[in-house]
């Protein structure tokens, strides 16, 4: 048990060292690019956010052949009537009142592919009505893309956290694949096995992706964004999560209640099944809860572990600009992490999200 206390935390602090130099990151000075590009916006209820996002998006540069659209997935709020009041004379965006939804689609995957027929760009971008991007964030994307050779691309953003549930919880996700994924490898796999996204600013090229099927490929996953990447890769196609916490940010959540909420219609999916659920609690346990518990026991191994996690957590947060001191939380993030998972399988088919069970 003492040698799995330090081992384990040790194999994690230094994946995420040798992941401090393979993680892709897109640059600050870029040249126009001059790819054809479709920004697909899927919005259901988010009045709120919006004006936000228009205004953010309006500002992009170094992307001449630049198209918006904004799907609206049949909100019941007035999400239509701000975008369409918002956008004004920009050529560049068009609305599109989604259809209602058919059976067998999840809305997010539905409005994505709706949009996705009614483009013609070179390459997709999805984007999430909750992410502010730098104006360069498009471009320096495309850049990066095209450098590497990549058929997609996942800038990861700025994981904004203010509660103290957002606190506790959001950086364990970077710190996940961080920890855990040897970048360097997945870069150059196929392997689904690696896979790595985040759904709310996601580039594709539109080859690849007519090469799987579309959206349609993911018409009924929760995690649409990690299902699609394991789509693409067993396509034989290539790509990779890259640090875009310099070029865009995201608060996923408010309040405990939606982040409660929010996690409990993905989180048993995520770990895969039964097996993969077992393996995730054992994890976390052995790198959260047991060597926290033993070094207040006075356990040296325990301490040692405990530090070791830590001290991947900063790293991680470092590298993605998150906040350095809620990493010495880590166990309390585990336990209500552990209590989210529980939760999300103890609820499932039972949690309405915008209107809809999920």
């Amino acid at each position: 048990m003492n040698i799995a206390l330090v081992l384990l935390p040790t194999l994690l602090l230094l994946n995420t060292c040798l992941n401090v130099l393979f993680l892709k990151r897109p640059a600050k000075d870029v040249p126009i690019s001059l790819v054809k590009v479709a920004v697909l916006v899927p919005m259901r209820n988010e009045a709120h956010n919006v004006v936000a996002l228009i205004d953010s998006l309006k500002k992009q540069v170094g992307v001449p052949n630049l198209e918006f659209v904004l799907i609206d997935d049949n909100s019941t709020d007035n999400t239509l009537q701000l975008a369409t009041l918002n956008i004004q004379e920009d050529h560049r965006f068009r609305i599109v009142r989604g259809k209602e939804l058919e059976k067998g689609w999840l809305g997010k995957p539905f409005a994505l592919e709706q949009g996705r027929l009614l483009s013609d760009s070179d390459v997709i971008v999805t984007i999430d009505a909750d992410v502010r991007l730098k104006p360069h964030a498009i471009a320096a994307s495309l850049s990066l893309m095209s450098e590497n050779n990549f058929d997609f691309l996942s800038p990861y953003p700025l994981q904004i956290a203010k509660s103290w549930s957002e606190r506790l919880i959001q950086p364990l996700l970077q710190w996940s694949w961080m920890s855990t994924v040897p970048l360097g490898v997945a870069q150059k796999s196929s392997n689904p096995a690696f896979a790595v996204a985040n759904g709310q600013f996601f580039f594709v090229s539109r080859s690849s992706l007519n090469d799987i099927g579309g959206f349609e490929s993911i018409k009924s996953y929760v995690l649409e964004d990690i299902y699609l990447v394991r789509s693409l890769l067993r396509g034989g196609f290539h790509g990779t999560v890259a640090n875009g916490s310099a070029i865009a940010q995201c608060q996923m959540y408010s309040s405990w209640a939606q982040l409660r909420d929010g996690y409990g219609k993905s989180l048993r999916v995520a770990f895969g099944g039964i097996l993969g659920n077992i393996v995730a609690i054992t994890f976390l346990a052995l790198t959260g809860i047991i060597p926290f518990a033993l070094a207040l026991n006075g356990s040296t191994a325990g301490l040692i572990g405990y530090f070791l996690v830590v001290f991947s957590r900063l790293i991680s947060a470092f590298t993605n600009k998150s906040s350095l001191s809620d990493c010495v939380f880590h166990p309390l993030s585990t336990v209500v992490l552990l209590y989210l998972l529980a939760r999300s399988w103890w609820r499932r088919g039972t949690i309405e999200w915008k209107g809809r069970m999920v």
